[in-house]
């Protein structure tokens, strides 16, 4: 699913100096969720998550990867986030 997302996606997010770094879907607190996590060089700011979401919405809706109702979450990756290894 992260791939095909990816490839919708392409280069429109490229304006916003974002990019996906990761998509998971499933339960959260009982719902279905579709997660994308963004990342960039520099902090994200709110502002740039709310226009991503706006780009977004409308290619996962096309795409319909999901057949059931889900909540899509789209937020930043934390700045000086450790990596699990």
């Amino acid at each position: 699913m992260k791939e095909k997302i990816i490839e919708a996606v392409d280069h429109k997010l490229d304006n916003l100096n974002v990019f996906i770094d990761d998509v998971t879907y499933g339960k959260v607190e009982g719902e279905n969720t579709l997660t994308i996590v963004l990342d960039s060089k520099e902090i994200i700011p709110l502002n740039i998550v709310v226009m991503a979401t706006r780009i977004l919405n409308p290619i996962l809706d096309q795409l319909d990867l999901i057949e059931e109702s889900y909540t899509l979450d789209v937020y930043a990756k934390s700045k000086g986030e450790v990596e699990e290894q």
